[in-house]
């Protein structure tokens, strides 16, 4: 189904080339805009010689496919949806990267959009997108299970950071990378723990929380949790007074911008980093080893996270299997925020 058609004469923006149209493609080769369109949009349809010359003259004309018209008789806008809970978050950085270079060789285009943390306003931005994207990606995502069960049914969708029930998802396995953490910090003599945990509507905040209450007194350690508490730089200073209340000798932040804020707050109040509290952080984000002392920390290879994402929506596209999840697991990085525990913080 031919989706342009033509009008009066075309007139730039300044010295802008106005786009090429299939007619103009016509017009160039002698040859029916039916012709042309059925080329493009739907290989195998015509000559392959004929094919090969309309492809190199649209290549020539800079003529650039139209995926709001192709989805008029397709469904389909070879977009996909990606939304963020934070999208100044370092984090997720590596993330976007991976899913852009999957959705790229596929021929998607990615369109990225943010909830600021809110549910409301990810509900608000899935609405939109879904009008207009083949399928969604959801980070961390602030929806409780129903909607994104009910979002899910609409088109494909695929989680990363989140588990629900009859979704596909994408989970780092946090077990390996906090279980290094424990023994390194076990090894330096630390026997008193803190949890700076991030928002309480984080599914992974709670897995992370979980894990460490399991693992931690297994090694002979006590455990607190402290929070919730925004998963920030304030974050992570807002924690620090709860924290040195507590008595802990190291603590485990949600995330690094919440160790690099509470090593601000130390800073400040002229708590030495690492003598007097040990500080882990989570996610290895951009710039973590640019702190005075670099942020010891477990790696979540969230690029890994995004490719696979994508990966399994398009695959859900294509009508075909959709592969099992491949295995994605935290590593712990040691850095020079732990050392040894030495005089304890005054309170």
């Amino acid at each position: 189904m031919n989706q342009e058609q033509p009008g009066p004469a075309r007139r730039g923006h300044g010295n802008r080339k106005p786009a090429a149209t299939i007619y103009d493609i016509a017009r160039h080769l002698g040859l029916s805009p039916s012709t042309v369109s059925r080329a493009l949009n739907k290989p195998g349809r015509v000559n392959a010689k004929t094919e090969q010359r309309i492809r190199e003259a649209a290549a020539a004309l800079n003529y650039r496919t139209n995926p709001m018209a192709r989805a008029l008789p397709t469904g389909r806008t070879n977009t996909l949806g990606l939304i963020l809970t934070d999208i100044t978050n370092p984090v997720y950085f590596t993330l976007v990267r991976g899913a852009e270079r999957v959705a790229a060789a596929a021929g998607y285009t990615l369109v990225i959009a943010e909830s600021q943390e809110s549910g409301e306003l990810e509900a608000e931005s899935a609405e939109r997108l879904l009008q207009s994207v083949d399928g969604l990606v959801l980070v961390a995502s602030r929806l409780d299970d129903a909607s994104i069960g009910a979002l899910a049914e609409r088109k494909p969708l695929v989680l990363i950071n989140r588990v629900v029930d009859g979704v596909p998802g994408v989970v780092p396995d946090v077990v390996p990378g906090i279980r290094d953490a424990l023994d390194h910090l076990a090894v330096l003599g630390h026997t008193s723990l803190a949890y700076l945990s991030g928002p309480s509507v984080s599914w992974m905040s709670r897995v992370r929380w979980e894990t460490l209450l399991d693992e931690a007194p297994r090694r002979g350690m006590t455990i607190v949790e402290i929070g919730p508490g925004a998963p920030t730089l304030d974050g992570g200073q807002e924690g620090f007074r709860r924290v040195r209340a507590s008595g802990v000798s190291a603590v485990v932040a949600y995330n690094d911008l919440m160790a690099i804020g509470l090593l601000r707050a130390c800073r400040c109040a002229g708590v030495d980093v690492p003598s007097q509290l040990s500080i882990v952080g989570f996610d290895d984000i951009f710039g973590s080893d640019f702190t005075s002392p670099p942020i010891t920390t477990i790696r979540t290879p969230l690029d890994l996270a995004g490719e696979e994402a994508v990966h399994q929506i398009v695959a859900a596209l294509s009508e075909g299997d959709v592969p099992e999840p491949r295995r994605v697991s935290a590593q712990f990085v040691r850095r020079e925020s732990t050392a040894a525990p030495g005089r304890p913080l005054v309170v």
